[in-house]
């Protein structure tokens, strides 16, 4: 059977000069509007209307369909470059909700290599981390996270420096573009310093009441925060050893099903009030471990009805909203989000080949 595919004679896609380059049309319609080139004659060739720099493209949620897996009749392939960009992940950056998810991502990725991905996805993916190192110069926030991806991308530098000929495969061009991007991402990691703040503002965190400062503790939740907030101020310590503390975390991170097989009711019934929750709840900890999603305040979704990932907040266009019959059934089972299952940064690694 001869294979049906698309004539070699259409105009293909449609592609738009943007201030970093050509870029899809298709690929800015999601996450935002980007201005374009100033350019008139570049966008009007295309046959896109344009007037001047203050054009922009129209933008929708952001969101990527990815293929799950292939068969006879459907082969697809999912593209790590379009899918960053779909997704909005440099602009997200400054996002305090996705700062941490698009960090750990980076991590990951750094950990397997960037100098193995496509010259495209290297350079959006160094973007993304000079974005960060911009962001955490501007906030003052979370300079460890921008000083442990600096070392990260130092080690990638010497390990693929070692390699065959002193450097590593592909443009020579591309790769001095990716060290000159990184000595700028260090030399930022590096001159960053904690500004004090203004010395007139009140009230100070040693002036609030002890009850403000335990709501503020109780929002913490992770335990490693929890021991460095008792090391730098002595009424933190004594808020941090008070066991509803632990209790409160314990509760957050573990159900009571897992409590229960942990705890003898027996023991507990005999210790009254006595027992330790922070112990409690290392012992969960060591047993069950932490779930990584508890650390990010948004994650990325994925639509079990059009298999699309999107951010939560931002929700995506889903075929459900072409079926009224089956959009009401939907909405009865508690909405899209309901169909959508989380994809921390590791499963979200795995939709594609690296």
């Amino acid at each position: 059977m001869a294979f049906i595919s698309k004539d070699f004679r259409s105009p293909g896609e449609a592609w738009v000069k943007t201030e970093e380059g050509w870029e899809r049309k298709k690929v800015l319609e999601c996450g935002g509007k980007r201005k374009r080139h100033s350019s008139e004659g570049s966008i009007s060739d295309l046959g896109i209307s344009g007037e001047g720099e203050n054009d922009e493209v129209g933008c929708m949620p952001p969101h990527y369909h990815i293929t799950i897996r292939c068969t006879r009749e459907i082969a697809g392939f999912n593209g790590l470059t379009e899918a960053v960009k779909r997704l909005d992940f440099r602009r997200s950056v400054r996002d305090r909700k996705r700062f941490h998810y698009i960090c750990a991502f980076l991590l990951l990725v750094s950990n397997k290599g960037i100098a193995s991905l496509p010259g495209s996805a290297q350079r959006q993916l160094l973007q993304m981390v000079e974005e960060v190192a911009s962001h955490v110069n501007d906030s003052q926030q979370h300079p460890n996270v921008l000083r442990g991806l600096a070392l990260k991308l130092e080690h990638i530098v010497n390990q693929e420096n070692q390699k065959c000929w002193g450097k590593p495969l592909g443009s020579t061009y591309l790769w001095q573009e990716h060290v000159a991007r990184i000595k700028r991402i260090q030399r930022v990691a590096s001159q960053i310093e904690i500004r004090e703040p203004d010395p007139k503002a009140t009230p100070k965190l040693h002036e609030l009441p002890e009850e403000c400062v335990r709501e503020i503790i109780l929002c913490i939740a992770d335990h490693r925060d929890l021991e460095s907030a008792a090391e730098a101020w002595e009424t933190m310590a004594k808020l941090v050893s008070e066991q509803r503390i632990w209790r409160e975390l314990t509760r957050f991170h573990f159900n009571q099903r897992q409590i229960n097989t942990i705890l003898d009711l027996d023991k507990i019934k005999q210790m009254g009030e006595t027992k330790d929750w922070k112990q409690i709840y290392h012992q969960l900890r060591r047993t069950y471990g932490v779930n990584d999603d508890y650390q990010f305040a948004e994650v990325l979704a994925l639509c079990r009805s059009c298999c699309c990932l999107f951010w939560p907040s931002d929700g995506h266009p889903c075929i459900v909203d072409q079926s009224p019959d089956y959009k009401q059934r939907v909405e009865e089972a508690g909405g899209q989000l309901a169909l959508a299952q989380p994809v921390p940064p590791a499963q979200f690694l795995k939709y594609f080949s690296l």
